[in-house]
């Protein structure tokens, strides 16, 4: 039997940042009711953007729109834990065990259900919607993916020059998008995949060394910055990506985008006092514990789970009211709490694989198996984001970079390097 959050709770040392804890949930948190709010599902079965649909929303993706927090606290995380397991199998093993377990999970639950359902030929509708749109939030995986397997290098860079090595990840982004928007250079822009959130997730190593001294000055840059290249730039308004636009700030990223992470994080800084504060109280740090055990697998399923409620609600032949209007607006506390409901169910089928395992001996051995099985899993991950379930059987493809990507060969991926890593973590207790 597990340890359960309350004796969690109870053990957690002095020392710990619980305020690191509290945001890793918090963001998470925040962009699962995003995703349930801009779920704009008509009655025919088409799924639009709340966004798109009410365009004056879009202003709120600058303060909702919190990825860059969740990256910032994973490069605190992943400085610390680095610091403490140096070898590189033994260092990607640990950080991965408790993302690619659940999502190679879910990607299989899902797979087989694609592959019943398409067979069937009952795919069409929000069924098929479904098919599409579940992967979507692999991208944050695939991105996470990336940022453990750079730490070790970033990080000797960042304990050498500090702010240094965060202004040369971000003067890369600024290049990429004067070559992007200014000499249209191809294919250049997807450099900023790399450029842009690793730089903020740069930014959680020179937290983890207390360097961010004065947050707000960052916060007041960022706002100013991002500020300044909407309204001059070819940057759009929303810090999310919006369906038919020409840019996005989202997809890939964009030196506005970095700005927008640079006032978020001087954003949760200056709040570091009343949070730390608020989360030093028993109920409350019982409660993050919790939630902590569980982040990944409810990320994953969330959409599932609002997808289900909407095909209920058809399927029970509910009148479903034109979204963003009134009576729209007052439905959304009903589909949020059936929405949290299903959630918790499937958390509770699949938390299980989330749980934490054994740690392997920190030896030198087995990196360059480990190094090839994230490579190969993060550009599974990846494609799958992009080409859903949707046309499994049929050999439906999507462009990753510049590189066409089917459903099987990226579900194949993915596969073989979280067992790559596993057993380069295996290979090390065997030496």
């Amino acid at each position: 039997m597990g340890i359960s959050a309350r004796e969690l709770a109870a053990a957690t040392p002095a020392t710990r940042d619980r305020y690191v804890d509290l945001l890793r949930v918090a963001s998470l948190a925040v962009v699962v009711l995003g995703h349930w709010l801009m779920a704009a599902v008509t009655a025919d079965g088409r799924v639009g953007n709340l966004l798109a649909v009410v365009p004056g929303l879009q202003a709120v993706t600058w303060v909702f729109q919190v990825m860059p927090v969740f990256f910032f606290v994973g490069g605190f995380s992943h400085a610390l834990a680095h610091r403490s397991r140096p070898g590189y199998a033994a260092f990607l093993r640990a950080r991965l065990q408790r993302l690619l377990r659940p999502t190679m999970v879910f990607v299989g639950v899902w797979g087989a259900a694609a592959l019943v359902l398409q067979s069937a030929g009952a795919d069409g509708g929000l069924t098929g919607v479904a098919l599409r749109l579940v992967t979507q939030p692999l991208w944050f995986v695939g991105i996470y993916l990336a940022m453990v397997a750079f730490t070790p290098p970033l990080l000797r860079l960042h304990e050498r020059w500090g702010w240094g090595a965060f202004g040369a990840l971000a003067g890369g982004a600024v290049a990429v998008d004067v070559l992007r928007f200014a000499a249209d250079v191809p294919f250049v822009e997807f450099l900023n995949f790399a450029f842009v959130w690793l730089a903020v997730h740069q930014l959680g190593f020179l937290r983890a060394d207390g360097m961010i001294r004065r947050p707000a000055p960052l916060a007041a840059a960022g706002l100013v910055g991002a500020t300044a290249l909407v309204a001059l730039g070819p940057y759009p308004l929303s810090m999310v990506g919006m369906p038919g636009e020409r840019v996005s700030n989202m997809a890939p990223p964009t030196l506005a985008l970095l700005c927008h992470g640079l006032w978020l994080v001087g954003a949760v800084e200056l709040l570091r006092g009343p949070g730390a504060r608020l989360v030093a109280r028993a109920g409350v740090w019982r409660t993050v514990v919790a939630a902590n055990g569980i982040a990944m697998t409810a990320f994953l399923w969330h959409l599932t789970a609002m997808l289900a409620v909407y095909g209920v609600l058809l399927g029970l032949g509910a009148e479903l009211p034109a979204p963003a209007s009134a009576a729209w607006w007052a439905q959304v506390p009903l589909r949020f709490a059936a929405a949290a409901v299903l959630t918790a169910l499937l958390v509770a089928v699949f938390r299980r694989f989330e749980a934490p395992v054994p740690a392997a001996p920190a030896t030198g051995a087995g990196g360059p198996l480990a190094a090839l099985g994230i490579t190969l899993a993060l550009f599974g991950v990846l494609g799958l984001s992009l080409t859903g379930f949707g046309g499994l059987l049929d050999g439906h493809s999507a462009t990753l970079i510049a590189v066409p990507v089917t459903a099987p060969a990226a579900v194949g991926l993915a596969l073989a390097g979280w067992l790559l890593v596993e057993r380069a973590g295996r290979s090390r207790r065997a030496g």
